[in-house]
């Protein structure tokens, strides 16, 4: 019965939102009720074993599971909302490129607000990950499958149609911050370095 419903409190609002994703500023309405009532929705999402994380300069708030250490004195027994779920290897290069270029653009593109990169110039970075052979119809469509994947995460949404065009979300730096991307990088570097040479001795035998 409707009576039976607690005192409506207007934060509701924003802490569903959060549920489902990242809040970011340009939502005026769920930004402003969310910054009113941080007291009260960090209790709230601590309890069921959340941490409310805001970052005013970027403006963007989201939830993160409590870690280990901080999941004590019962809190570790709450069963886990959020489960990590692994990247393929196009996903992780995606987000590794992608993260660069948000990168670039805060260090070099003073005048617009949002990061955008065409799907063409994308493509291009993404094909020099990859043996020359192979299909660009196929590579194409793997990148694009990658990027839909990324979208899900909230960490890209599509910004134009024609061009073809994505913005990059700025969550992407939370989510990977510099020392990983820094990582992720050598790592790919290694592993294109490894199919090179595997290559090149391939065609020696042949």
């Amino acid at each position: 019965m409707r009576g039976d419903l607690p005192e409506f409190r207007e934060w509701s609002i924003a802490a569903v939102q959060l549920l489902k994703g990242v809040v970011y500023s340009d939502d005026q309405r769920v930004w402003n009720i969310l910054l009113s009532n941080v007291s009260a929705m960090e209790t709230y999402f601590a309890r069921i074993g959340l941490r409310l994380v805001v970052d005013e300069p970027e403006g963007m708030a989201y939830l993160r599971q409590l870690t280990e250490e901080e999941a004590s004195d019962g809190y570790d027994s709450l069963p886990r909302l959020f489960r990590s779920s692994r990247l393929s290897y196009g996903q992780t290069l995606l987000c590794v490129l992608l993260r660069d270029e948000l990168r670039r653009f805060e260090e070099e593109d003073l005048r617009n607000e949002r990061c955008v990169i065409e799907e063409t110039a994308l493509l291009d970075q993404w094909k020099a990950f990859f043996p020359v052979q192979n299909d660009d119809v196929r590579q194409q469509k793997d990148m694009l499958a990658s990027l839909r994947r990324l979208e899900d995460l909230g960490f890209v949404r599509r910004f134009s149609e024609q061009p073809p065009s994505w913005e990059i979300r700025r969550i992407l730096k939370a989510r990977l911050p510099i020392t990983e991307l820094e990582r992720l990088k050598s790592q790919l570097a290694t592993a294109v370095q490894r199919k090179e040479s595997s290559g090149s001795s391939a065609e020696s035998e042949g």
